[in-house]
């Protein structure tokens, strides 16, 4: 008994440790689509209403200097998902829907690494519900790229009610396959979201809400389809008439997420975040200047949210200058994964932000080879017909990017402008091939 009573305290030792050890969280990754940095009532917005947004930002951390790294929708797509700028996979513009494009045969190729193989090799389930829109063929699907549930579309938009897209095509998957399934987009998106939760909640998972809203079509959940057969042609009612209803179905969306989060007290094992894809198409950019498609603060600064009860802070605003390809870093980190030696990250990990509030530094981002921050500063170059051939503006002081300190710092613009022109050499020596547009510009498509 003597000899049986320590091997039993340490048996008890052990299993209170291991009972004490730290849990790898679960990941939502919210993503709406063409929503603008002033279109969300925490951040100043007031046309539209966006309760459970608001909620989770006073739950947890808003961003007020976060950006897309892109500017329009598959760009910032491949980059959230290989955490690499977007030029290095070659995913740089809109992989477009007319096979009249070339543009249309690009996709993220198998090649690359997903942070959804990286989790997956943790024991992760991973599913995305929504948009893809980074490769039409189906070699492009997201199954293919580590994600075990696939539940949305491949194309840039679908209309809501009838899942075609604006070519005509019928553009609604499971997994590999096109099925039919009736209801508004977004509610099926946030129903199949639920289920995906309710399936793993017992395991480590990740999820990739990837939103159509407020995307055109403009279409509420109550209007007709627009495209397919014996739908209204058109793009639907105008921004302004159909954004609410939009707006609020998504909004809907995130608080039926984070209920079911707490439901199943999942809720501090989960770190959920939300941002946009690019600025506004239909809504309000807020006091930025510029819009979707620009590389004005307005193209790309957006919404933010951070979400983590007992780890992340309730209220906290940062002013820290982040982006989009820093999420798969975060989230490699937090699950004890690893990046692809062969290709390395271009983000840095929020884990010490999220976690201390600690800062992350002064950091240089890169937009379209044409503009850049440098801490507060941002430089940005135009073409014919844009306005000053360079732009240099204190955001500090002047977010809108209104007045231009070009000529009053010329050391810093050459400075920059150098910065600018070594990243875009390092992001394009090493592209990845598209075997689908190089066939269809050889004309053997």
């Amino acid at each position: 008994m003597s000899r049986l009573l320590p091997f039993l305290l340490g048996l008890l030792i052990l299993a209170a440790g291991a009972k004490e050890a730290p849990r790898r969280p679960n990941f939502v990754i919210i993503l709406a689509d063409d929503m603008g940095y002033g279109d969300a009532g925490c951040y100043g917005g007031t046309a539209l209403k966006t309760p459970h947004l608001d909620r989770l930002a006073a739950g947890g951390m808003r961003f007020t200097d976060f950006h897309s790294s892109g500017n329009v929708c598959s760009p910032t797509r491949a980059g959230l998902l290989t955490g690499r700028y977007q030029y290095r996979s070659g995913v740089d513009a809109v992989v477009n829907a007319d096979p009249a494009v070339p543009a249309h045969h690009s996709g993220l190729q198998p090649e690359e690494f997903t942070f959804a193989e990286a989790l997956k090799a943790k024991g992760y389930r991973v599913g995305l519900m929504g948009k893809w829109h980074v490769g039409y063929d189906r070699k492009y699907n997201p199954t293919h790229q580590g994600f075990d549930v696939f539940r949305g579309f491949v194309s840039g938009n679908i209309d809501y009610q009838s899942h075609f897209d604006r070519m005509g095509e019928f553009d609604w998957w499971h997994d590999l396959e096109k099925v039919r399934e009736e209801g508004y987009s977004t509610h099926l998106i946030t129903k199949h979201a639920l289920g995906f939760i309710e399936a793993h909640k017992h395991e480590p998972f990740c999820l990739y809400v990837a939103h159509e809203a407020v995307h055109a079509p403009w279409q509420g959940p109550d209007d007709p389809a627009v495209r397919g057969p014996g739908a209204t042609k058109g793009r639907g009612r105008s921004p302004k008439d159909a954004l609410p209803a939009m707006m609020s179905a998504m909004d809907e969306g995130v608080g039926r997420i984070v209920a079911k989060l707490e439901e199943l007290d999942l809720d501090e094992r989960t770190l959920v975040f939300f941002f946009s894809d690019n600025g506004p198409a239909g809504g309000s950019a807020g006091p930025l200047r510029g819009r979707k498609g620009s590389n004005w603060e307005g193209g790309h600064r957006v919404p933010g949210i951070a979400w983590w009860p007992g780890t992340i802070k309730a209220g906290v605003v940062t002013d820290q200058l982040a982006i989009s390809l820093d999420l798969m870093p975060t989230m490699l980190e937090l699950a004890g994964a690893s990046a692809d030696p062969a290709r390395p990250l271009d983000g840095v990990s929020l884990v010490p932000l999220l976690r201390r509030g600690e800062p992350l530094g002064n950091r240089r981002l890169f937009w379209n080879h044409k503009a850049m921050r440098d801490g507060r500063w941002k430089l940005i170059l135009h073409g014919k017909g844009g306005g000053d051939p360079v732009g240099l503006y204190d955001l500090s002081k002047d977010i809108g990017e209104r007045d231009n300190l070009a000529e009053e710092f010329p050391e810093r613009v050459e400075k920059m402008k150098k910065a600018l022109k070594a990243w875009s050499g390092d992001v394009t020596s090493k592209v990845t091939v598209q075997p689908g547009v190089e066939a269809f510009q050889k004309g053997k498509w």
